[in-house]
């Protein structure tokens, strides 16, 4: 059974208020100096801050006394549609027509219409389910072109009571009645750290972990970046530990085949120097392609996990790949994650099945 509380935005001020609590569980509405709103979810373990109108994105993460959010040139949101101009928050929702860096075929948007979406409802739940008793937050974003398009975007956010790993969905529902084109990704902006190392379920050879070598033409290169790129291609694995001499600068991009639990879950671990570990886990069957992104500056600090239906070449060089997916009319598109921190334990334990999943794999 779940409790649905409709909001409104003028329930979002500059004081933060206090909207509901169950036990551990609460949620307290504000508004950023820029003029956003935010939507404050805590449990004894730690904190999301997630924006209900504006992509519904989860702005900032804090779990078990670590922020796990991406280091940017943001300290607050910016109300704008523009992925460049407010990008800095941890989790975005990208697609759902076309995501990706826009070709010169392209006219869409910057990893699509869905980042920084205004959704005109937005509502907080409690409830339980197997995993425990949550709180969380949902809405509906409805995208209509005339002769185009008519879907609607559902997300919705988990935080549980007593745990440090959330879950998260977004379901798109095609409203027409005929097909439409559907490129999904999640956008999962972690901190990476010194000394860190990031264990996953895809093998580590250059067949499935391929670096993109375009640069999109907004961005500048740092000397030596060039070089570190084509050794990168020949030997991907140097990117699974971090340290400060690696040249991420502005970015680094792979394109990964995961692997998957008997369960159909694909796992990536960012292992901490104190054995604690960031995760991700997501349904390959869903989101059947894996991208990594890396940015190391001065400025921005950014390990990206993302999950996806495509690489991230826009539009029309993913459909001459054959990687633009179909909806069907009338029919429902669902990505599942699990998101969040772990135990040094539990980090154990997890790495222990990863490794299992690739001794198993053919």
């Amino acid at each position: 059974m779940q409790t649905t509380f409709h909001l409104s935005p003028e329930q979002f001020t500059a004081h933060e208020t206090l909207l509901a609590e169950s036990g551990e569980l609460s949620a307290s509405a504000f508004r950023y100096p820029s003029g956003v709103c935010a939507l404050r979810l805590k449990n004894s373990l730690g904190e999301l801050v997630l924006l209900p109108y504006q992509g519904q994105q989860i702005w900032d993460a804090t779990l078990r006394g670590r922020r796990l959010t991406m280091k940017s040139m943001f300290d607050q949101p910016s109300p704008t549609r523009d992925f460049l101009a407010t990008y800095g928050g941890f989790l975005l929702h990208c697609g759902a027509t076309a995501m990706g860096v826009p070709g010169p075929e392209d006219n869409h948007p910057l990893h699509g219409e869905l980042p920084n979406a205004p959704y005109p409802s937005a509502a907080l739940v409690f409830g339980a389910d197997e995993q425990g008793e949550y709180i969380g937050l949902t809405g509906v974003y409805r995208h209509t072109i005339a002769f185009n398009y008519n879907y609607t975007a559902a997300p919705l956010v988990k935080l549980y009571a007593a745990r440090s790993v959330f879950t998260v969905s977004m379901t798109i529902h095609n409203r027409k009645s005929s097909p439409m084109p559907l490129m999904f990704l999640e956008h999962v902006n972690f901190r990476p750290v010194d000394g860190g190392r990031l264990v996953q379920t895809v093998r580590c050879d250059p067949q499935n972990m391929k670096i993109r070598a375009s640069i999109p033409s907004f961005m500048e290169v740092a000397p030596g970046y060039r070089e570190f790129v084509s050794v990168l291609q020949a030997q991907p694995e140097k990117h699974l530990v971090f340290t400060p001499d690696l040249v991420y600068d502005p970015e680094v991009v792979f394109y990964l085949n995961y692997l998957a639990d008997e369960r159909g879950w694909a796992h990536t671990l960012q292992i901490h120097p104190d054995g604690s570990a960031d995760v991700l886990r997501h349904r390959l069957s869903q989101l059947d392609h894996g991208v990594r992104w890396i940015c190391r500056t001065a400025d921005q600090d950014a390990l990206g996990i993302e999950p996806c239906t495509a690489e991230v070449e826009g539009f029309s060089a993913e459909k001459a790949k054959g990687n633009v997916k179909t909806l069907p009319g009338g029919a429902k598109f669902t990505a599942e994650l699990e998101v969040g921190v772990l135990t040094p334990a539990e980090a154990q334990n997890e790495s222990a099945l990863i490794q299992q999943i690739l001794d198993a794999a053919p």
